[in-house]
C-alpha cells in the first residue's frame, strides 16, 4: 500500500489514517512488528519526527504497543482494532452525510444513491 499524502491536510493526521488502514486491512496484522520509525518515514517521504508523532498518537489510542528494546508492534487486541475501525467508519459516514445534507439531499435520496452505487460495485 503506497503512502498517498495530500497537501490539503496535516501530514501527521494523514499518516495516522494510513497506518490505521494498513492495520485494518491486514497489511500490518495483529501482533506484528512495525518497521522502524526511520524506515517508515523514509518510505512515506516524511520527516522522522512527524512519523514519530503519528505513532505516539496511535500508541495513546491503543492500536500500537512500544517495546523498550524491540520497537513497536500492532496490538494483539482484536476487539480494540474492531472498535477503532468502527469509530473511523462512523466518522467517515458522518462527514459524508453532513456534506450530502449541505448539498440539499434528503435521507431517502442519499440511501437511494448509496444502494445504487453498492449494486454497481457488486458487478
Amino acid at each position: 500500500m503506497l503512502w498517498d499524502l495530500k497537501t490539503d491536510r496535516p501530514i501527521y493526521t494523514q499518516l495516522i489514517e494510513q497506518i490505521q488502514l494498513k492495520i485494518f486491512s491486514g497489511v500490518y496484522p495483529l501482533g506484528s512488528k512495525l518497521p522502524s520509525v526511520r524506515d517508515m518515514a523514509q518510505e512515506a517521504a516524511v520527516n522522522p519526527n512527524t512519523m514519530q508523532r503519528a505513532l505516539a498518537k496511535m500508541e495513546e489510542d491503543g492500536l500500537i504497543i512500544t517495546h523498550r528494546t524491540s520497537g513497536r508492534s500492532v496490538t494483539e487486541d482484536a476487539h480494540m482494532v474492531e472498535m477503532a475501525k468502527t469509530k473511523v467508519a462512523k466518522e467517515q459516514i458522518t462527514e459524508f452525510l453532513e456534506k450530502m445534507k449541505m448539498m440539499g439531499f434528503e435521507q431517502k435520496e442519499i440511501l437511494t444513491i448509496i444502494n445504487t452505487m453498492a449494486e454497481e460495485m457488486k458487478k
